[in-house]
This record gives structure tokens, C-alpha cells and sequence, in this order.
């Protein structure tokens, strides 16, 4: 018994031998062939396996894009639709938008609030980010619907992606001495602040377009909640406080 025994470990290590020195092979072919022909975007980050045989997860700065075990052949998944996402058809969950939102809620401490404006309404013990522009309409909608939000905080990062109009009114807001004011004024009643006369540092704008860019927020308003989920659909209040309270409840049972 104690030979057969002895037996088995030697060929369950052996195969646990031979499995990491392919998944090893497999990461460092990726790895060679992506900087190969890739060579001024940035490196992979993390190779995972997914649940599809021979078909790798690679998490490139903030994108996830899949390829098989050399490389040579990538799947690029749209940020916006469930195009070219992996579904799991057994309980209809969108794999590919939970790694995302995984991304998301890990980095959305990090990000810089410092150009965002900031709202603070009722206790703001819960926390949205939002990126809009000044001419978007949906986000002039949605505004009104944000600020009868209860116990939340509200980052907003202006990012004026709607043409040289849009630049100048966030300059504008942006540079008012009460910014986050001025925005709401505009947004809820179309009234824009006075010029302000003296420099203005608008160079959050354009980190604020840059951030933007980063997460392939490339439409507004993006809504984003404290677990990295981001908001589909017409922001109507019901609807938003709703998954504010689901997002709260979730992360009281993980505490």
C-alpha cells in the first residue's frame, strides 16, 4: 500500500508540475506576443484562466481583452454593450462586466475627487460618481433627479465631450467662485455664472478627460456606484435610490 501510495503523490505531483509549467509558458507567451504587437500600448497587467478552455483573461491598465494561449488571437469586449463579453447562459451573469466592475470598485477611492464637484446631501454616507457634460441633455435630466437623492455624496467630473461649447461653459462653471453651485444652476435652470475675471487652472478638465478616456466612459451621464456597477438606463430617482440602498445593503453583509 505504502508503494502504490507513494506511487500516486509522485504522478499527482508530476501533473501539478506539468500544469504549472504550461500555464507558466502559456503567460509568458502572451506576455512576448503582446509587446510584440503591441509595442506603445501598456503591458499586461494579470493573465487569468477563464471558464473557456484555452481562452485567457488579460487585464491591460483598466481594459479587459481575451486571447488564446500564445497571444496571437485577442478578443477586444466593448465597454457600453455585452458585445464580445462572456456570458455564463447558466445564470445569465455577464462575466465579463462583474471583472470590470471588480476593476472599478477597486480603483474608485483612488480616483481624484479634488476635480470633481462635490455635493453633499442628507448625511452622504453613500457615494455616486458621475461624469457629464454641460450640453447633455439626459444629464440635465438626470441632474434633477440626483439632487432629491437621500444620504449621498456626489462626485461630479465634468468632462466636455460635446463639441468647443461644451469646453467653454465647464471652463466657465469650473472657474465660478461656487462651482458646484453655478453647475446645478445651469444644469436645473439654464443660467450660467459670470465670467470670472483673473487665471483659472482648467487644467482639471482636461485630467477629467483623460480619467474618462481611461475607463472608456466615452457617454453621459456615466453613473457609477460605490461596487464599481454602473447605472443603465434613465436615471429616474426611484430607480437610483433603489441601487443605492442594494449597493449599501451588499456591502453591510460583506462587513
Amino acid at each position: 500500500m505504502n508503494l502504490i501510495s507513494r506511487a500516486l503523490r509522485a504522478l499527482c505531483a508530476a501533473a501539478l508540475a506539468a500544469t504549472c509549467l504550461s500555464t507558466w509558458a502559456d503567460d509568458a507567451a502572451i506576455r512576448k506576443n503582446w509587446a510584440a504587437h503591441h509595442p506603445k500600448t501598456p503591458v499586461v497587467d494579470e493573465i487569468s484562466k477563464t471558464p473557456i478552455p484555452g481562452l485567457y483573461e488579460l487585464r491591460v491598465d483598466k481594459q479587459i481583452v481575451y486571447a488564446d494561449e500564445q497571444g496571437n488571437f485577442v478578443i477586444y469586449p466593448s465597454r457600453d454593450q455585452g458585445e464580445g463579453h462572456i456570458f455564463d447562459d447558466r445564470s445569465n451573469t455577464d462575466l465579463t462586466e462583474q471583472r470590470l466592475q471588480r476593476i472599478m470598485a477597486q480603483d474608485l477611492p483612488k480616483l481624484p475627487y479634488a476635480d470633481a464637484l462635490v455635493f453633499k446631501q442628507g448625511n452622504g454616507a453613500r457615494k455616486l460618481v458621475v461624469f457629464e457634460d454641460p450640453n447633455c441633455h439626459y444629464c440635465k435630466d438626470a441632474e434633477k433627479n440626483f439632487m432629491q437623492l437621500k444620504d449621498v455624496t456626489i462626485y461630479t467630473f465634468l468632462i466636455p465631450i460635446l463639441g468647443d461649447d461644451s469646453v467653454a461653459k465647464s471652463r466657465q462653471i469650473w472657474c465660478s467662485k461656487d462651482n458646484a453651485k453655478a453647475w446645478r444652476t445651469w444644469m436645473t435652470q439654464g443660467e450660467m455664472p459670470v465670467r470670472a475675471m483673473g487665471r483659472c487652472d482648467v487644467q482639471p478638465l482636461a485630467r477629467n478627460l483623460a480619467l474618462a478616456d481611461r475607463y472608456h466612459l466615452n457617454y453621459t451621464p456615466a453613473i457609477i456606484f460605490e461596487d464599481g456597477s454602473r447605472f443603465a438606463g434613465i436615471a429616474e430617482v426611484a430607480a437610483l435610490q433603489k441601487r443605492l440602498d442594494e449597493v449599501a445593503a451588499a456591502a453591510g453583509k460583506k462587513g
